[in-house]
């Protein structure tokens, strides 16, 4: 397991370890200005499948952090790449928004409610009731199911609202069929993430704020795992799991580097 100062790349959640709130975190910018010094490839993670990397670049910048699209990696990102190596050129029908549907059509998929190869269930603000009784129909019928992630709950301004889990578990209960879940805490969700920046598991640090799903996930993607506790782990939190990360800081703020980057390069 690398340590601290052998790690040449980088994966970071984004809600609680970056930003809060739609707002900057402390030392999260100057975090990632640092990584663009050193020249380290990373990569911003997320579960939730509804925005496309524009889309959360933009939202970013709005709160002072400056990530291109490419160094962004979602759960649709996660699943189009999967199921473009599962199925090249197959299709779906997909219960989405834009980042989901996005990603499979640059993945060749083609989206389809006749006889599809997948349904396919991701992060949507409007459920449709219609939508639903089509995904456990074309299920029942034999289209393999697929989860961008498990996440049950998301937040609000006015609190909990159900989420991809939720309606997964839904349909599961109309089908008894069990979906194949992609996004954290499947380690496939980093695996895909590594092999887009060309990175190892040996010498990359992930940084998250859950046990539940970012360091149990890293942990089992062989990564040096770091736990903040800017979003919504806590010591307490921490003493439930049976696993520990490598490092539990207060904030991304405790990575920054005290002393000056010299670049070796003349």
């Amino acid at each position: 397991m690398a340590r601290r100062d052998e790690i040449e790349c980088w994966l970071t959640d984004m809600d609680g370890v970056l930003v809060h709130e739609n707002r900057a975190l402390p030392g999260a910018a100057e975090l990632l200005q640092q990584w663009r010094d050193e020249g380290k490839p990373y990569l911003v993670l997320t579960n939730n499948s509804i925005y496309t990397p524009r889309d959360l670049s933009a939202r970013l910048r709005a709160s002072g952090l400056v990530v291109p699209e490419e160094s962004i990696w979602t759960s649709a990102l996660a699943t189009a790449a999967f199921l473009k190596q599962q199925m090249p050129g197959g299709s779906a029908f997909v219960i989405g928004e834009a980042g989901i549907t996005t990603a499979l059509h640059e993945a060749g998929f083609i989206m389809t409610d006749t006889n599809p190869d997948y349904v396919v269930v991701g992060e949507t603000r409007n459920y449709s009731f219609e939508a639903i009784t089509r995904a456990i129909r074309l299920i029942s019928a034999g289209a393999r199911f697929i989860v961008t992630n498990p996440d049950a709950t998301g937040p609000s301004a006015e609190g909990p609202m159900p989420a991809t889990g939720a309606v997964a578990a839904l349909i599961t209960k109309a089908t008894g069929m069990e979906p194949y879940v992609v996004g954290k805490p499947n380690p496939m969700m980093f695996r895909s993430a590594l092999n887009r920046i060309g990175a190892h598991s040996e010498n990359t640090g992930m940084i998250g704020d859950r046990m539940d799903t970012d360091v149990v996930a890293g942990i089992e993607a062989g990564l040096h795992t770091i736990l903040v506790l800017t979003g919504i782990s806590d010591q307490a939190e921490i003493e439930r799991y049976p696993f520990r990360p490598d490092e539990v800081l207060q904030g991304v703020h405790e990575l920054l580097r005290t002393e000056p980057f010299v670049s070796d390069e003349i």
